[in-house]
């Protein structure tokens, strides 16, 4: 029997790439509205987009729908949102910092109490949470004892792989490309301080893509921290346009390394697809946090193991000027990357969890309580408020002409 999987949310393309890759799942995925992305019709890569911002009518679309289906995985916090009002059941997949800083924590004061409550029952009302790495999985764990750890992770082997053909881009002198958002998250501020204590001669190409201010790439309308990040950079490095994901795996090819991140210690797909191509990376990598594969600790050979900034200086020198160790480097990341986010590998994975699921499950129908019943029949109700909340900002995004569309009953 091959599962019909209905998927709500894709923030970082993982439940598309599974969509593309895996073969003994048939899974369809629904995303929430994109600028510049077709409204009505499903895109070019077989993907739905929901038609409205109102939560009622993306909730509508679900029930429409939710019978052709075995089970349904979603992202939060928006798309578990929409499978919880819906009534159905749903696995939870966290990729990034949702879960480490939910909703529902006493810290965080962006919530009242009703949406913290109303949050953390969408977690408990989970069939099942997924998360990969320490990072993610650790303090899932913490409010679901029954969460599931997949630390195998897509990579799009068909824009990422050894034999894809560099792009020509001007070069004087060895280069790394930072493909990365730029910010404090990443620790730049750890490279700029590293770059300062290198020996080598090299550039590093920086992308104009800030965290925080992703939408725009003008200096006055920068946050203060990323302000400052600028006025303190090396002359070594230089910003270049946002480049297309279809040609990232090009420019990879073209550079002679990459530098990633030097604040988390662990690796993200902007390392994960250069190593794929087989370009020395460079990324602050913490032995304390092994990935788990096949039951087995696997310590990333990412460098450096600290993030220091004279290791990482160290390291930089080192790829810079030998190529038997960038070389050596490059080939260790490539093997580690095959076994942890092959697209085949990734799959099998999946379809292994959602066949255990299904059969615990059975329905994607939800039982539902007074107490459910109740709290989807107040969100929707005050869902108004929300819309008048968040107007401003959604008119500068879409525009209004568009925003008056996509809130129309």
């Amino acid at each position: 029997m091959k599962l019909k999987i209905l998927a709500i949310g894709d923030s970082t393309s993982n439940i598309y790439l599974m969509k593309k890759f895996a073969r003994n799942i048939e899974v369809h995925l629904i995303d929430f509205p994109k600028k510049g992305v077709d409204k009505t019709t499903t895109g070019k890569d077989g993907i739905e987009y929901f038609d409205s911002l109102l939560i009622s009518k993306q909730v509508e679309r679900i029930k429409k729908i939710k019978d052709n289906y075995d089970l349904c995985i979603a992202v939060p916090w928006a798309g578990t949102r929409i499978a919880y009002l819906a009534g159905i059941n749903y696995i939870m997949y966290f990729v990034g910092g949702d879960i480490t800083n939910p909703p529902f924590a006493k810290e965080n004061k962006n919530y009242n109490f009703f949406e913290k409550n109303f949050y953390k029952k969408i977690l408990d009302n989970a069939i099942a949470c997924i998360a990969p790495m320490d990072e993610y999985y650790t303090p899932l764990k913490k409010y679901r004892k029954d969460a599931i750890r997949l630390d195998r992770i897509f990579v799009d082997t068909e824009l990422f792989n050894e034999k894809i053909q560099p792009i020509e881009f001007k070069k004087e002198k060895f280069t790394f490309l930072s493909a990365q958002r730029f910010g404090l998250e990443k620790g730049m501020d750890k490279i700029w301080k590293a770059i300062e204590l290198c020996k080598s001669d090299f550039e590093v190409l920086q992308v104009k893509w800030f965290i925080e201010d992703t939408t725009t790439e003008k200096f006055d309308e920068l946050s203060s921290i990323n302000k400052k990040l600028i006025d303190e950079k090396s002359d070594r490095v230089r910003f270049i346009p946002l480049i297309k994901r279809e040609e990232l795996g090009r420019y990879f090819a073209g550079a002679n390394a990459v530098m990633g991140q030097m604040r988390a210690g662990v690796q993200g797909g902007i390392e994960r697809e250069a190593a794929f191509c087989k370009k020395p990376v460079i990324c602050y990598t913490d032995p304390k946090k092994p990935n788990i594969v096949d039951g087995e600790e696997i310590i990333p050979p990412f460098l450096p193991k600290s993030n220091e900034p004279q290791e990482i200086a160290d390291i930089i020198d080192k790829i810079v000027e030998s190529k038997q160790f960038r070389d050596d480097l490059a080939q260790k990341e490539y093997e580690y990357v095959k076994k942890i986010s092959d697209p085949e590998l990734v799959s099998k994975d999946w379809e292994n969890i959602f066949v255990k699921v299904f059969e615990k499950s059975k329905t994607l129908d939800r039982k539902l309580s007074i107490l459910d019943r109740f709290m989807s029949f107040i969100i929707l109700k005050i869902e108004k408020i929300y819309i008048k909340k968040f107007r401003e900002k959604n008119i500068s995004t879409w525009g209004k002409e568009e925003y008056d569309r996509l809130i129309r009953d």
